[in-house]
Parts: structure tokens; sequence; C-alpha cells
């Protein structure tokens, strides 16, 4: 295959197609994701044989466990799947909406209407729900999309295009509005992040060297994070039930994603007072501390931080530990190590909250709650393409709205300008 002339033609049927999806009625959408799902539920038996081809590869290659578990479909998943495009469908359709009218001196009314990206290129690695999810994202916010899995997945991935056609078909869309590129070459990224012509945007999904890679060589904006590395700070205001619980589920719920806390930052004044607990539930679930001299002094047997460790997203059972003189401290403390995703403050005291939310700059900032809340199911916007610290368009959890753009849109009545 000629990976170039393959691409380009995956990219001219995507333009033609995001033409008709922008005009698409949202009835249409809605058959489409549903004739979707139902194919999901019927096919479940190919897509559990094709996903087993790939999981026995992925076994024979060497692929570590964590990986081989995120590659893996059960009949819950792919009763997740189906959901999710349920839920997707509905959602309230973005496209088309008008806000912030306003009538001008001249009489004119000016306003926005939201309208969609275009052609949305994902590139995304193990996941082969991701497939489900992106192409219910972007159809529903009226896209076309390119996705390109990991080659590690791509039997189940084309099992599961072929549903995603069946409901595209079903609807009376263009099948092209949703293309799973078919080479496992490596080759197809490159061309698809450098595409000017057909690609609006990319959005990775995957780990840190795809994404460095795709910042170097990317010629197409970019919808993503880098690193998840997040923090919980205690105050020495803290409702001293809710911190141990926070900081607990906050780590410990979930080891491996992006809005997992890795750094614990204590108020000098209660670190005595809430460490020992605290530590404890972590000694209990298994998981390393590493501390800086002050938190050493008051639990044993905790490894001392570096430098590194402040920076670092462990996606791991390793949590480090920093005692703070303060709110002031705390934020200096982010602002200088933080990665802008997710930081969390645990306190009563509302004017240190406020201070907290004004001058964390994250795309999401919480008081006296959990940072593993950091999702787009759990803010309310369905399922969701990943997580944005970029500050231009999407940022935070990305659902149908940050699949859109807003453009201008004028009401007259013969007017004409002096």
């Amino acid at each position: 295959m000629d990976v170039q002339t393959y691409m380009t033609g995956v990219g001219k049927a995507a333009r033609a197609a995001s033409r008709a999806m922008a005009i698409a009625d949202t009835g249409a959408k809605n058959r489409a994701l549903l004739a979707m799902a139902d194919a999901i539920e019927r096919s479940a038996a190919t897509l559990l044989r094709e996903n087993a081809r790939d999981v026995e590869a992925a076994k024979t290659k060497g692929l570590d466990a964590a990986s081989v578990d995120r590659l893996t479909l059960t009949s819950k998943t792919i009763a997740s799947m189906a959901d999710g495009l349920r839920q997707i469908a509905a959602l309230p359709d973005p496209i088309g909406e008008i806000s912030g009218l306003k009538y001008r001196p001249s009489g004119i009314q000016v306003g926005q209407m939201r309208v969609p990206l275009g052609v949305i290129g994902i590139i995304y690695e193990s996941r082969p729900n991701v497939t489900a999810d992106a192409a219910g994202l972007c159809l529903k916010s009226g896209n076309a999309a390119i996705l390109r899995g990991g080659s590690e997945a791509l039997h189940s991935n084309q099992a599961i295009a072929a549903c995603v056609q069946t409901g595209l078909k079903a609807a009376g869309l263009p099948e092209t509005a949703v293309q799973v590129v078919s080479t496992a070459d490596r080759a197809a990224v490159g061309e698809l992040i450098t595409m000017q012509d057909y690609v609006d945007v990319i959005v990775p999904r995957g780990g840190k060297s795809l994404i460095e890679r795709l910042m170097r060589e990317s010629r197409i904006p970019m919808i993503k994070h880098l690193h998840g590395v997040c923090h919980v700070y205690i105050d020495d205001k803290a409702d001293f039930d809710k911190a141990l619980r926070i900081a607990d589920n906050a780590k410990t719920q979930r080891l491996g994603t992006c809005n997992t806390m890795e750094t614990l930052l204590v108020a000098r004044d209660i670190a005595a007072k809430i460490l020992p607990p605290l530590c404890k539930i972590y000694a209990d679930k298994k998981i390393e501390l590493r501390g800086d001299d002050a938190a050493r002094a008051i639990v044993s047997g905790m490894k001392a931080a570096t430098e590194e460790d402040w920076h670092t997203e462990y996606l791991d059972a390793i949590l480090s530990i920093r005692i703070v003189d303060g709110l002031d401290a705390a934020i200096d403390h982010i602002a200088r190590y933080g990665s802008q995703h997710t930081d969390a403050i645990v306190t009563e005291d509302i004017t240190r909250a406020r201070r907290f939310l004004r001058e964390v700059d994250s795309s999401s900032v919480m008081v006296n709650a959990s940072t593993r809340f950091a999702d787009g199911y759990e803010y309310g916007l369905g399922a969701e393409i990943g997580i944005s610290t970029d500050k231009i368009h999407a940022r935070g959890p990305v659902g149908l709205e940050g699949l859109t753009s807003l453009k201008y849109v004028v009401f007259g009545d013969g007017q004409i300008r002096s």
C-alpha cells in the first residue's frame, strides 16, 4: 500500500463528508448513533473474536500486562460502548445554537452560532472502545472523523468500524463520515498530522511519547494534554474527615488515570495530626510514599523525595508528599511543578477556597472534592474525547461543545453602513 496516496484519499473523503455532516439534522445523527449501538450489541461475538486475535498477538509480542488489559474487550465493555452511544444520542445537539444575540445601534442583530470544527483526526493507542466513543462524539457534533487506532488493536477497531458504518448507512449519512485507518503502517500517522488541506484538528489519545512526537511534527492544531501532575492541598482549616476521604480517593481510587493525585501538599500546622492516619491508609493499599524532610520526620519509613519527583506523573502506586507553610506556598508549588490539569484544596475557609480557585491556573480547580471527578461523565458532558490543558478553544474535559466552534451571525433588515 502506498500510504501517502491512501491517506490522501481518506482525507478527501472526510472533507467531502464533513460538509454533509455539518448540515445533518439532529434526528439523522441520533438514528445513526442508535443504529451503531444496536449493531455493536448484535456483533458482540464478532467483536470478542477479533479482539481475541489482537490480544493473542499482543501477548506473543510481549506487551506488558497493563497494555494487554487496556486492549481487552469483554461483554461488559461491549455493552458499555453501546450504552455510551445511546447516551450521546440523548444529549442536546449543540450545532446551530445561537447565543448572545444583541441589537447594535445600526439596527442589526449580532450573535454567535455553534458550528462543527470540520474534520477531526483522532490518534489513540490500545483501547478499542475509543473507536466507538470518538465516532459517536464526532458524529453528534456534526464533524467527520479519521480514526487511527494502535496497530495492536487493528482487528478490534476494524470490527467496531463495521458497526459504525452500519449505523451511518441506516441513517442515510455518508459512510465516510467516520473512517478507521486500515493500515498499521506508522507512516499513516505522519501523513494524518500534516494533511492541512483535509484535517482541521488532531486529538491524540495515548502515552507521552506519542503526544510528544505529535507536538514536534504536527502541522495541525491539537486538543491535548501531555502530563497529569495533579495536586491535593490540605489546608490547616480543612475538615479532618473530608481531608482523609479526599486524599485517599484522589490517589487510590484508580492509579493509572490523568486525574489521579500525584503530589499531596499539607499545611504545616495540620501535618502532624493528619499525616500518620492518612499514610496508614496509603500503606494498607501498598502506596509507596516519597516525602520532603518535614514529612519524613512525621512518618517513618517514607523515602526521600527528589526534585524530579515533584515533576513526575507516576500513574502508579507512588505518591509524593510535601509539607508547606500555607496557602501561598501551596499555590507557588503548583505553579512551579503542576501541569495545569487538575488541582484541589481541602478547606473550610471560603476566602482561601476562592483564592485557590482564582489563582491556581489549571483546567479544573476543585474545592473539597477528589481530583478523580475531572472527566466528562462526572461533569455532565456525557462521553468525552479527552482532557485539554491548552488555553485556546477547549480546556478541561472535552465533550460535544469542545468539538465545535463559534461563528458570528448577523440579522439585518436592509441596513447599510454609512
